[in-house]
């Protein structure tokens, strides 16, 4: 209908054919702060030495560096966070299964009666 792509959504950027950015995990991210990070280091470079082609240089490394020390380190940190969710799951599922039962370990002995 119409309005759907008001808030951008169904178009998307695509550079030079490759998938829309936002589809890869964690990529928004780390292209982000890739951008932050070239800024900086190009910036810091061309005030401290006056060079301009050595401080894009130097930015565009920035720029790379801080991409893919963004992008590993938001993907450790995802699968760290999946590992923790499937552990949490397994022992939901485990409980589920084994509650009631003698392999509950949650369930207390029944006491014996003594005469």
């Amino acid at each position: 209908g119409l309005g759907q792509n008001v808030h951008g959504r169904g178009s998307g950027c695509k550079f030079w054919g490759f998938p829309r950015i936002e589809k890869i995990p964690c990529a928004r991210d780390a292209v982000l702060h890739g951008a932050g990070g070239s800024v900086a280091a190009g910036l810091v470079h061309f005030l401290a030495t006056s060079r301009v082609k050595r401080s894009c240089d130097v930015g565009m490394a920035g720029f790379v560096l801080t991409t893919l020390g963004s992008w590993f380190y938001c993907r450790y940190n995802n699968a760290k966070l999946r590992s923790q969710q499937k552990m949490i799951q397994d022992g939901i599922k485990n409980k589920v299964m084994y509650e009631g039962t003698n392999l509950d370990p949650t369930r207390k002995p029944s006491a014996l009666l003594t005469l």
